[in-house]
């Protein structure tokens, strides 16, 4: 009796405790091959089927080179005027970030999306009863990217229709030309606006110094304990720091404080001021000074300061006329021939093979099951 048990539970331990008996698992499989053969083939016929009830997406590619601004026009124009101080602001800060970015958000903003949603009808195209959730689906629908090496802006569109798809993503190039077009022409007339002020109140200032400095006459004596050319590069600094001061103020309205732009001309401003300060120290200058010299220099400052303020409002002006910025398409979306989902033949194979590996799965559990109930019956008989 005690034999007979201790050879039946080592015939169990031998079908459970030893491991899946992988040799007897593929006995099993290959007995029942017809079964993973054609249920699989079944399913995968079904799920055929089934695919061509999804109704077909088509998608269009267009791909577009952003403008490429690393600086303003009047940026620019301040630096080069600078000379070594260009390098010193421009060296604290490292080059300027791509503007890609910029642009990918312009394109997914509120107000390009809305108006494509009212231009397409996309809230009945998506059947969305709020207007928020057309622009959740569009958002879904269309897959905008930046190119890290070439910079390019790639915008694919799915829709049902390849028409539709061709539309949308033209689209969102057409209506990131007029949004950056109103963005710049805003910010122009913003621009002129100010340095036409500043240049009127300049003007002033420039034929009151030139006034106090006539009525002193000339004096070839304080020319002499301060040259000339002194008090003149002392005035072009003082300007300069002035408008660096002025241009930064202008841009603290529309910007944050850690923008590039904000930074680069904070460090200008520095660098300028920091210039100022070693020729008063050198010099020994005294804004109080009602001498000769404190009016010539006045002079001179309100003179630099004058064609500072008239070179920045002549840009203003420019860019106030300039057509918005040039974006150039490299390849224009086209109705697609071919759709680009369901992937039919995929779906099929696809769901053979999952519906095959199921069955097998199915297959060996319920071997073990029964190979368990049988040891465990063996296991219990006297």
């Amino acid at each position: 009796m005690k034999d007979t048990t201790d050879i039946n539970s080592h015939r169990t331990a031998d079908l459970v405790g030893d491991g899946i008996p992988v040799a007897e698992l593929m006995g099993v499989l290959a007995a029942k091959w017809w079964v993973l053969v054609f249920g699989g083939l079944a399913i995968g016929v079904i799920a055929l089927g089934i695919s061509f009830l999804i109704p077909p997406t088509f998608t269009a590619q267009t791909m577009f080179l952003p403008p490429q601004q690393s600086q303003s026009a009047a940026a620019a124009s301040t630096l080069a005027s600078l000379g070594a101080l260009s390098g010193l602001a421009g060296g604290s800060l490292g080059s300027v970030k791509s503007t890609g970015d910029q642009y990918l958000s312009l394109l997914q903003s509120v107000n390009v999306q809305d108006r494509l949603v009212d231009r397409f009808k996309l809230m009945e195209e998506y059947d969305s009863k709020y207007r928020y959730q057309a622009r959740k689906t569009l958002t879904e629908n269309v897959r905008i990217t930046l190119g890290k090496k070439d910079g390019l802006i790639t915008v694919a569109a799915d829709a049902h229709s390849p028409e539709l798809a061709a539309d949308l993503a033209n689209a969102h190039v057409a209506e990131l030309r007029r949004l950056t077009g109103e963005l710049a022409l805003t910010e122009a007339q913003q621009r002129r606006i100010f340095f036409e002020s500043e240049l009127k109140r300049t003007r002033e200032q420039l034929t009151q110094a030139q006034v106090a400095l006539q009525r002193n006459g000339f004096n070839p004596g304080a020319l002499k304990t301060e040259p000339k050319a002194a008090a003149e590069s002392y005035a072009l600094v003082k300007a300069q720091a002035t408008l660096a001061e002025v241009k930064l103020q202008t841009l603290r309205r529309a910007l944050a404080d850690s923008a590039p732009e904000v930074q680069q001309q904070s460090a200008l401003r520095n660098a300028l001021q920091s210039q100022l300060n070693r020729l008063e120290a050198a010099n020994n200058l005294e804004p109080s000074d009602a001498g000769y010299i404190g009016r010539y220099r006045e002079y001179k400052y309100q003179e630099s300061l004058f064609e500072l303020f008239s070179r920045q409002y002549e840009l203003a002006r420019l860019d106030e006329s300039r057509e918005s910025a040039l974006i150039q398409v490299v390849d224009k979306a086209t109705p697609p021939e071919i759709k680009s989902r369901p992937k039919r033949a995929l779906i099929a194979i696809a769901a053979t093979l999952v519906s095959g590996l199921a069955l097998a799965l199915w297959i060996c559990v319920s071997h073990l099951r029964d190979s368990n109930r049988r040891a465990a019956h063996q296991a219990s008989l006297p």
